[in-house]
């Protein structure tokens, strides 16, 4: 639902989701709505979907056990490994994702995110 990414209420909807997790904040870079902790970015909204960082082996689990998830590509732009998009229709149902964007701050600050 490409329409719906931009309505500036999915926006409201998703910073309130992810801007209450302990050292989370949001600015924009190239573009996009990202969010960071500690300088680093963990997730970004893309299209219809957030993009977001988490280990390579967890990502790809993700890509073949869930039917929302994909591959992240910002702009058709092939990026890593460790970074999946997750679509939902509905903003208010990333609050499913909760422990997924928790485990994401973790692996960034953890230092292996760049």
């Amino acid at each position: 639902m490409t329409a719906d990414s931009a309505r500036p209420d999915r926006k409201a909807q998703i910073d309130a989701l992810l801007l209450k997790l302990p050292g989370a904040s949001a600015r924009k870079i190239n573009g996009l709505d990202a969010y960071f902790v500690a300088d680093k970015m963990f997730a970004c909204i893309s299209g219809a979907g957030i993009g977001l960082r988490l280990p390579a082996a967890v990502a790809t689990e993700l890509q073949f056990s869930r039917g929302n998830v994909a591959s992240f590509q910002p702009a058709g732009i092939t990026s890593t490994r460790e970074w999946i998009q997750i679509n939902r229709d509905d903003a208010a149902d990333y609050a499913q994702d909760l422990d997924l964007f928790k485990d994401s701050i973790a692996f960034v600050k953890a230092g292996r995110g760049r």
